[in-house]
């Protein structure tokens, strides 16, 4: 529909619903018309622009109004003055995603005691809530997120005995989670269901009494600045869920927790101490304790969390090998890099068909890297770099298909990098299947779970985050004992955003197709043994934004063109330590035009030949000149004892001076 709403619809005395929501090119500036519906109860008008409408004054002279939902539709305010409110059925008020931008407290709704459901997401209210909310006693659910903290809450909520979710998230400006607790509803049957007051900047602790909530299943209170331990009485929430506590400067030991929990979150804080060891919990899918100091081992009672998908220990400080679980078939994240793990890669691994990331860096990790990697066909993100692996790469890695992230940076791996690349399908295509984008996108009731991806890139360790980890495509096998040539195969991969060759012993020549890996933004070759020329089809690389080719054994004439030009102006360090190359940028003319086809007849006429020529010279020279004299003496009687008849004259003659000058010193030496 487009146009004038019809005020025909006033005609309908008998409708009860009316549901117009998402009509965004309807004009609607007279609403008068609905006093008429003498019996309507529900009305829906989200996504209609009712900016010149007066619309609560005319839905306060429908007293039969149950719900009232008004999401995005320009309403300019919420503080008229109803001399006297007949909305005293009205269960349902949504006014989310209005900027009224007004005190909260001059809202025209706080008196009605019928209301059930009350939203007001994105409404930029601001100020305290009134104490006239706690009168409220059929309130079942409130939310109030997004706000731009710029709210406070100190209303006294304990006789809201049917309140059931109260949600705050980015709405308060500031607040002490013991009082905002100890203030929430203490009927003997609470109902509350979800507490979530995220990114509120809450200080103060979390009290005990939190177990109070028997029926609570959601607690989110991530990101403010809630300090001291750990509750030990959140056991005694027995209908618990999901809980995240992140980001908070949580510290002391994690207790015991609820066994009804699937999802728990207390990254980011300063807890400490062993993990306990009779934490179990059936049905736990994640488990997110990175960014803490826990230590000691993991406990074995881990192996009994067999519905566990995402598992992530990452920055801590635990120690030893990973439990040896016989299987945790559902493992698809598994995250234990920054800690001191060792022993060889875990043999769980090995059942886990559904891994999908797996980040074993920065720990203590050694041996070989087993055969059966290659078996992981699901596998997307592999981060083995800064451990101590050794041995070839398995040439079945390339099995891989989904593979789009791999790094093996910093180990002790040698042999030559496997050949068969182009089965690495995912890096052959410039846009990979994508991943369940649940794990990288934040939402009201979970942060950001799969939050940073560190690659070596550009020269530098750049943090990925949401889609940009999704899309990244990298390998990097720098700082290892890597030996052969890096085979042509890798070309195919024009998927690739980051390759990292750097730092081994690699030999022969830069594959000549280069030019075809058209994604590739970072190269970097350098340290290795790779001799011949730069190929001419890396100028075709114009998406590339960071080389270093330095200190090779490459030879010949740098190619040219504009983005190789530009980088060379940013970096001119990318083709020191080959000293055989030459070229315009390196101020060494290059002997001769002769075209590319050519080039290989010229590579020993480089732009150090003039001064080769003069070396070569100097020891023919000496050479042949000592060879001259030589057989002048052998031929020549006469020179020759003319020489040896001077060669005595001066021998004597050096004598007499020696012994005289001898003497002279001894006579003084006495007379003094």
């Amino acid at each position: 529909m487009s146009g004038i709403l019809p005020p025909q619809l006033g005609n309908l005395s008998n409708l009860r619903d009316l549901e117009l929501s998402s009509m965004q090119d309807i004009h609607i500036s007279d609403i008068s018309w609905l006093t008429h519906l003498h019996f309507l109860e529900y009305v829906d008008m989200s996504y209609m622009n009712l900016s010149s409408a007066e619309m609560f004054l005319v839905a306060n002279k429908i007293p039969s109004l149950k719900a009232l939902i008004l999401v995005n539709c320009s309403l300019p305010n919420a503080n008229q003055l109803l001399t006297h409110v007949n909305l005293t059925k009205l269960e349902q008020l949504d006014l989310s995603s209005n900027y009224l931008g007004h005190r909260i407290e001059t809202c025209w709704f706080w008196n009605l005691t019928s209301i059930k459901e009350l939203t007001l997401d994105s409404t930029y209210l601001y100020g305290p809530f009134p104490d006239v909310l706690g009168g409220m006693i059929s309130l079942q659910r409130l939310e109030f997120t997004n706000n731009g903290n710029s709210a406070t809450m100190t209303v006294d909520l304990k006789n809201l005995c049917d309140l059931e979710f109260l949600k705050l998230d980015g709405s308060l400006a500031s607040g002490n989670l013991t009082d905002f607790v100890m203030k929430l509803p203490q009927c003997s049957s609470s109902k509350l269901q979800m507490l979530s007051s995220n990114h509120n900047n809450m200080a103060g602790m979390l009290p005990n009494m939190v177990g109070h909530f028997t029926n609570l299943e959601y607690l989110y209170l991530y990101n403010n600045g809630i300090t001291g331990a750990i509750p030990t009485g959140l056991v005694n929430c027995t209908s618990l869920q999901s809980v995240s506590l992140s980001l908070n400067q949580l510290s002391g030991q994690i207790p015991t927790l609820p066994r009804s929990l699937t999802n728990v979150d207390l990254s980011m804080n300063s807890l400490s101490g062993p993990l306990p060891s009779d934490f179990v919990a059936p049905d736990l899918t994640v488990l997110s304790l990175s960014s803490n100091y826990i230590t000691g081992h993991v406990p074995r009672h881990i192996c009994k969390l067999q519905n566990l998908v995402f598992l992530d220990l990452s920055r801590n400080r635990f120690v030893g090998e990973f439990p040896r679980c016989s299987s945790m078939p559902n493992l698809a994240f598994l995250y234990l890099s920054n800690n001191n793990f060792s022993g060889n890669f875990p043999p769980l691994l090995q059942k886990c068909s559904q891994l999908t990331f797996l980040d074993l860096a920065m720990n203590k990790f050694d041996g070989a890297l087993p055969v059966w990697i290659g078996d992981l066909v699901n596998l997307r993100f592999l981060q083995l770099n800064h451990n101590m692996f050794h041995g070839d790469i398995p040439a079945n890695i390339t099995s891989l298909v989904l593979l789009q992230q791999f790094s093996l940076a910093s180990n002790n791996i040698s042999g030559s990098i496997p050949s068969a690349l182009s089965k690495l399908i995912a890096m052959t295509l410039k846009h990979p299947p994508r991943l369940e984008s649940r794990w990288f996108e934040g939402t009201s009731s979970l942060p950001l779970l799969v939050d940073i991806l560190l690659v070596v890139m550009k020269q530098q360790e750049l943090k990925f985050s949401g889609d940009a980890v999704i899309d990244m495509v990298s390998i990097d096998l720098s700082l290892n004992y890597l030996t052969g040539e890096i085979p042509d195969e890798i070309t195919s991969l024009n998927g690739l955003l980051s390759l990292n060759l750097s730092w081994n012993h690699l030999s022969q020549k830069i594959p000549s197709k280069i030019g075809d890996m058209k994604s590739l933004e970072s190269l970097d070759l350098s340290r290795n043994n790779i001799s011949d020329e730069v190929p001419t089809s890396l100028s075709d690389l114009t998406y590339l934004s960071s080389l270093d080719l330095s200190y090779n054994n490459l030879a010949g004439r740098i190619p040219t063109g504009r983005q190789l030009d530009t980088l060379y102006a940013e970096d001119p360090s990318m083709y020191d330590g080959n000293s055989r190359l030459c070229g315009l940028h390196l101020q060494r003319n290059c002997l001769g035009n002769s075209p590319p086809g050519h080039r290989n007849q010229q590579k020993s006429v480089s732009a150090y030949d003039p001064v080769m020529f003069f070396y070569i010279g100097l020891m023919s020279g000496f050479v042949v000149g000592l060879w001259l004299v030589f057989c002048a003496f052998l031929f020549k009687r006469a020179w020759r004892y003319a020489y040896f008849r001077i060669f005595d004259e001066l021998c004597d003659k050096l004598y007499e001076f020696v012994v005289v000058t001898w003497g002279r010193i001894n006579t003084k030496a006495t007379a003094s």
